[in-house]
């Protein structure tokens, strides 16, 4: 490993440039999970870039984040609805029909299947439109000139010269210090918000544990041990604000058909709802680690 900062940089970003290559072969084929993998290579390739920022040239790096956020947006559309049509087709094979109803015996299956299967289908076809897009993009010179910029990225890297030479560890460090303070400030500003402000903050939250999860996992070859579990802290923070996202963000979906909505509609909502106050129940446990970690 690189022992200072500028190719230790390098070093970090080359696997994800990788990851991102090489997903497009199967995103084009649509292999299962492929989307996701490109989608989370984007993002972590864009994170590492603005939190390590102060080793590399401003107007290059700006140019690959801004059409890497461009190429991020594209794969997220897909990514969403993928994920609501599965949450979708979960929920429609969990939770059964009510046990109080007035629908007829022998209509129950039409009714209890029609709401949630619309749903499902139009996820499906957005996901389908959406991955379209994705492909139409890959043959665009938008994209081969963002993959071109990556690679030179890898071979001509745009460091700074007054930080790229400076011994990797400290460097790091400080980036690490920098992303945990982001991230304990939101926490403590979350506290006493309730309603769509606090959903909104919780998800700025997110973001953040996410960043500091990539710029951890970064470290990781440089700083040994105490980057790798900052970034596991960091990662189950994410994971467990973005169950609550997900559950959120489908129940908001939900809602938006209740004009459509049959016997289960309720019943959906409240398993979303449930979902949701699930995963804030774990929050407590995974932010605790933001308020005594010795990098802060």
């Amino acid at each position: 490993m690189s022992t200072t900062a500028g190719p230790a940089l390098v070093d970090a970003v080359a696997a994800d440039v990788d990851r991102l290559c090489t997903a497009e072969p199967d995103v084009r084929q649509d292999l299962p999970d492929s989307v996701h993998k490109m989608r989370v290579a984007t993002r972590r390739l864009r994170s590492v870039l603005k939190s390590y920022r102060r080793v590399l040239r401003r107007a290059p790096v700006t140019e690959i984040t801004d059409e890497l956020r461009w190429l991020a947006g594209l794969l997220g559309v897909a990514r969403d609805a993928e994920v609501r049509a599965e949450r979708f087709t979960e929920l429609l094979a969990a939770t059964g029909a009510p046990r109080e109803q007035t629908v007829p015996m022998d209509e129950r299956p039409t009714h209890h299947q029609g709401f949630a299967q619309r749903l499902i289908a139009e996820e499906r076809d957005t996901y389908a439109g959406a991955h379209r897009a994705v492909v139409t993009a890959f043959g665009d010179h938008r994209y081969a000139s963002l993959i071109r910029g990556l690679q030179d990225l890898l071979t001509d890297p745009p460091l700074k010269d007054s930080r790229a030479g400076e011994p990797a560890e400290p460097v790091f460090t400080k980036v690490l210090r920098r992303d945990l303070r982001k991230l304990r400030h939101l926490v403590h500003a979350e506290h006493g918000l309730s309603g769509d402000e606090r959903i909104e903050r919780l998800h700025d939250i997110r973001k953040a544990a996410k960043r500091l999860r990539y710029s951890a996992e970064a470290a990781t070859a440089v700083l040994g041990k105490p980057a790798e579990d900052l970034g596991k802290k960091a990662k189950h923070l994410q994971g467990v604000l973005g169950d609550h996202r997900d559950a959120v963000e489908a129940l908001n979906t939900i809602r938006t058909h209740a004009v459509d909505a049959d016997y289960t509609y309720q019943h959906l909502c409240d398993a979303e709802a449930a979902a949701a106050a699930q995963a804030l129940d774990q929050y407590p446990d995974a932010v605790e680690f933001v308020h005594h970690h010795p990098l802060g």
